[in-house]
């Protein structure tokens, strides 16, 4: 088993030990989850693809593992799942340059809090 499967697996058990004793938050967790990353507006490839670049950003080891593969069995190709990293790497540069730009300017203007 690779780790990426042995990561997936343990989120997967570990989910349904805490649905043992919350099963009514786990089942709504699913419901939920399952609705919204399913085809609609936007179909379940795409939301995968947001998904994993949300992970990416959130820094989520087990859900960047996850959306990857749910991706991948949707039907993205590699060159897809790639080009996703690539704007989420540039959502969170822009993120950064743009705080920069702006609240670090700011604070640079200010007079030093005594």
């Amino acid at each position: 088993m690779s780790l990426v499967s042995e990561k997936i697996k343990a989120y997967k058990d570990e989910i349904g030990r805490y649905g043992d004793f919350l099963p009514g938050i786990t089942e709504a967790y699913h419901a939920f989850t399952g609705a919204s990353l399913g085809d609609g507006e936007l179909d379940a490839k795409t939301k995968q693809l947001i998904a994993l670049g949300i992970a990416l950003s959130t820094n989520n080891e087990i859900c960047t593992f996850y959306h990857a593969e749910e991706a991948k069995s949707k039907g993205a190709t590699d060159a897809e799942i790639l080009e996703t990293v690539a704007v989420a790497s540039a959502a969170l540069a822009g993120n950064a340059l743009s705080q920069g730009v702006t609240r670090v300017q700011q604070a640079l203007s200010s007079p030093p809090v005594q």
